[in-house]
């Protein structure tokens, strides 16, 4: 989906006369304000607020769930496809996650004031590191209406302040989302302004918040790969990146039969829309039950485009193209390549992966340290699932996005990725000869 579906239907901002520049400036001096009332609140009082929070969201299931199904309803009316809609659509148990996963955040440690590191040097000066938070986060996503109360939540939980701007196919979903999430927060003393919607679809408030250097610390861009690219090539202010997902998983000689044809449908089919889900899928020439992980697919309902040996196993594969190698499906559609050995996948995944998660089935314990130790992904799994590529699932409580570059922060960023540091120096009178 290109940037210009993704952030269609332009609203302007409440004041018809404030340019978009001036838009952002408001509202993120207001979130800075609100961001140093956060740094004074103790644990206890963000643990609180966040609970208060998702009891909200509880509260207000009705209501938000009838928004959503006036975002779904368009959104099937403007033609989305199925993995968008299943990302956009809410239900009363996908809610209860929602909750549930703000209330977790709550739960998790508080980063803000950990001794990273500590000395003293020779002449008595003593040094450490201490965990602060970034400052006002600018989060940028499409249309998963969750990314609302998970970036809420860990933003506030690592005492952030955030300016959200999702996409128009959920924008009555985030804002009944964040109108109860607000309620609860105010009712235990955080600001309103602490977590702010952007109050426009306009395109040109993207390019805004992405040239607020001094007023926005970071951006993070969740959504397809038009919206990230745009993000990267014009942000003036870091940026924090999750390009899409082409994940792997490849099938080693030495895999279980069972184990393999379990976690390829798993993989694959799950939940297709999502970014952990594999869209290759490699079989060692050697795996002598290829033909029955790829039946498994195919009876599934997965269409499946691969190479001439992919196509040789099974009448239903289709000849794969060059770009499908290189393609984030988001749907029931997998390419599957039959190579040789080891050193032939890990050749394919570097060439083609987008450094999310890649994962191997083997039972040669060699072979998978080997695939741990070399494959440079930001998740690499052995004997798993690679939808498991979620902040949840690692006991984060919930996650901002998976980073996929290789500074600050990589993999399932929560907590200790929206934090930074700061030196204090204590001396006793020490001046420098």
């Amino acid at each position: 989906m290109n940037l210009q579906t993704t952030l269609a239907d332009d609203v302007r901002p409440e004041n018809g006369d404030e340019t978009p520049e001036a838009l952002v400036a408001r509202i993120a001096a207001a979130g800075r304000a609100a961001q140093r009332v956060l740094a004074q609140l103790s644990d206890a009082q963000k643990a609180g607020a966040l609970r208060a929070a998702a009891n909200a969201l509880r509260a207000a299931e009705p209501a938000i769930l009838a928004a959503n199904a006036r975002d779904v309803a368009a959104g099937e009316a403007k033609g989305l496809t199925g993995a968008m809609l299943d990302r956009l659509k809410l239900d009363p148990a996908r809610l209860a996650g929602i909750a549930d996963a703000v209330e977790q955040v709550a739960s998790l440690p508080d980063p803000v004031g950990e001794v990273i590191s500590e000395s003293e040097r020779p002449n008595g000066l003593k040094l450490s590191r201490v965990r602060i938070p970034i400052g006002l986060i600018g989060i940028i996503y499409e249309s998963r209406p969750n990314v609302t109360a998970d970036a809420a939540a860990l933003c506030l939980r690592s005492g952030n302040a955030v300016l959200l701007r999702g996409g128009s196919e959920a924008l009555h979903s985030n804002r009944a989302i964040l109108a109860a999430m607000t309620s609860g927060l105010e009712d235990a003393g955080v600001p309103a302004a602490a977590v702010q919607l952007v109050p426009s679809q306009d395109r040109a408030v993207v390019g805004a918040m992405l040239t607020a250097a001094g007023l926005i610390d970071m951006i993070v861009p969740r959504g397809g790969k038009s919206l990230v690219a745009r993000v990267q090539a014009d942000a003036r202010v870091p940026v924090l990146a999750h390009l899409d997902g082409i994940c792997h998983t490849y099938v080693h000689a030495s895999a279980d039969p069972e184990m393999a044809r379990g976690i390829a449908v798993n993989a694959k089919l799950r939940r297709t829309g999502i970014c952990g889900s594999m869209e290759t899928l490699l079989l060692d020439t050697q795996f002598p039950a290829s033909a029955e992980v790829v039946k498994a697919l195919a009876d599934a309902g997965c269409e499946l485009r691969g190479d001439a040996r992919a196509q040789a196993l099974d009448s239903r594969v289709l000849p794969a193209s060059d770009e499908d190698w290189d393609t984030e499906y988001l749907d029931a559609v997998l390419s599957v390549a039959v190579v040789d050995g080891l050193d032939a996948a890990m050749e394919h995944i570097a060439i083609h992966s987008s450094h999310h998660t890649d994962a191997i089935v083997a039972a040669d314990p060699a072979a998978a340290e080997r695939f741990l130790a070399e494959v440079d992904s930001a998740i690499v799994m052995v004997n798993a699932s690679s939808q498991f590529a979620d902040g949840g699932e690692f006991g984060l409580g919930a996650e901002i996005g998976i980073a996929t570059g290789r500074l600050h922060a990589r993999g399932p960023v929560a907590l200790e990725g929206l934090t930074t540091y700061k030196w204090l120096v204590r001396g006793t009178g020490q001046e420098r000869p």
